[in-house]
């Protein structure tokens, strides 16, 4: 009987990676998203390239009763959840604390917080009664150092990354594998909602550099589901090459060529 697993946010970027990432692997994959459109589009590619069971469920991580009510559904459809990697997360804005849009914060906050701790509520006692089960923690190299205009969303990170501590702790006795994974700079639709739609600054963040890819972070996903029952990385954070961490990095031209200083 093949594994199961739930990504939350997989209509794009890291979720979408994974899924694929674990489709290829024979797993049953349970999608969730906002965009009913871009849930059923990746489903079927799933199914056509892979030819696993696909179950997308279109929902709102930011709405207590949808979450319940989707995941109640899910139950129905599938015998066990072996692996949750809550990932739908989101920056939207980039301004001081004195000039933030409070809007802006409660999207943040419901989405990468409160999204989080109402999907793992739903699931943990699932993985619980089986006695086994992995969650993966999509968080942030934010979540490790705050950054200038960063405040509310590195807050959310830092708040996932106590989460996350917390769970390995809470759940030990049963069994149940936590998993943090921070990545560092990565070219997906982050910079886009974070700046709103403005595709030219978006785009402006990764020039001159080579960034971590969605399927980087899916590899990495991949590695730690797969490794021996015994096994549980705790906590992993991940740049691109010239980013030595949230505050500092080069550009590619300013990397030394062989034989320079």
């Amino acid at each position: 009987m093949s594994k199961t697993i739930l990504i939350t946010g997989a209509t794009s970027g890291f979720g979408k990676a994974i899924a694929h990432r674990f489709a290829k692997e024979g797993y049953t994959i349970c999608l969730t998203g906002r965009r009913t459109d871009r849930l059923k589009e990746i489903s079927q590619e799933l199914k056509d390239q892979y030819g696993v069971m696909v179950y997308g469920l279109a929902f709102d991580v930011r709405v207590r009763a949808q979450v319940e009510a989707a995941i109640a559904k899910l139950k129905t459809l599938v015998t066990s959840i072996d692996i949750l990697v809550n990932n739908a997360g989101l920056a939207s804005g980039l301004s001081t604390i004195d000039e933030g849009d409070v809007d802006d914060w409660e999207l943040m906050i419901d989405t990468n917080l409160k999204g989080l701790l109402y999907v793992t509520r739903q699931i943990a006692p699932l993985m619980r009664e089986q006695a086994s089960g992995h969650i993966i923690n999509i968080g942030s190299t934010a979540g490790k150092q705050v950054y200038k205009n960063g405040n509310v969303y590195c807050a959310t990170k830092y708040a996932v990354d106590a989460l996350n501590q917390a769970m390995r702790i809470d759940l030990l006795p049963y069994g149940i594998k936590v998993t943090a994974i921070n990545p560092g700079m990565a070219e997906t639709e982050f910079s886009l909602v974070r700046f709103k739609g403005d595709e030219e600054r978006a785009k402006n963040v990764y020039n001159d550099i080579k960034p971590l890819r969605p399927e980087d972070i899916a590899d990495i996903a991949w590695y730690c589901a797969s490794l021996p029952p015994h096994v549980c990385i705790n906590d992993l954070t991940v740049t691109c090459l010239t980013q030595a961490s949230s505050f500092y990095s080069i550009k590619e031209s300013e990397r030394k060529k062989p034989g320079g200083v």
